[in-house]
């Protein structure tokens, strides 16, 4: 198990930046953002990305829902076979999509754990085309770690968290790890 960074020992290579908490109120203010941008609930669907954007999208789908007082669609969006990196990476498998209403003429709301290169996304647009043409495509990320490589930008952030590109930042949610918090972790050499 990793060592978590306390406040005395900074020497640490692994430090907690987000508590269950902090994870908490993040996804409740990206879910009033997301509100607020749309005007409301009406032609939402959000589509979280395997394997940790998928609980994050039933969380802000659960947030949502609380406000408007109506349940808003959620699903997952496989992006394995979308990948540029298949070649480097031939092993992996894919995921379930399920898509659980139209996304044409919705606003489709994609929603991850980690923002680093942009390429996740890409094959997501990728992936989301071929379902259909949505009205408009959003972007929801509880980390933006920045070191992009293409041009995205994400429309919700949980976290604005620059990191040098010798760190990893790791997101841990209570669905899929048992536990919810975020850490940076610097590669030693």
């Amino acid at each position: 198990m990793p060592h978590v960074t306390r406040p005395d020992d900074a020497t640490s290579p692994t430090r907690q930046v987000l508590d269950a908490d902090q994870i908490s109120r993040a996804c409740a203010r990206m879910a009033h953002e997301v509100l607020e941008a749309n005007r409301g609930a009406a032609g939402l669907v959000l589509l979280g990305i395997p394997t940790r954007g998928v609980p994050l999208a039933e969380r802000l789908g659960r947030a949502m829902a609380e406000v408007e007082a109506t349940p808003i669609p959620v699903g997952s969006l496989d992006v394995t076979m979308y990948r540029d990196d298949l070649r480097r990476h031939p092993t992996r498998a894919p995921g379930r999509t399920e898509v659980p209403v139209s996304v044409d003429g919705a606003v489709v709301v994609l929603v991850d754990d980690v923002l680093f290169s942009g390429r996740t996304v890409r094959a997501a647009l990728d992936a989301l085309g071929d379902l259909g043409r949505p009205r408009a495509v959003r972007l929801a990320v509880l980390v933006d770690r920045g070191h992009r490589e293409l041009p995205v930008r994400a429309d919700h952030v949980g976290k604005n968290l620059p990191t040098r590109s010798d760190e990893r930042v790791s997101v841990r949610l209570s669905e899929v790890d048992g536990t919810d918090e975020v850490t940076i972790t610097r590669d030693e050499a």
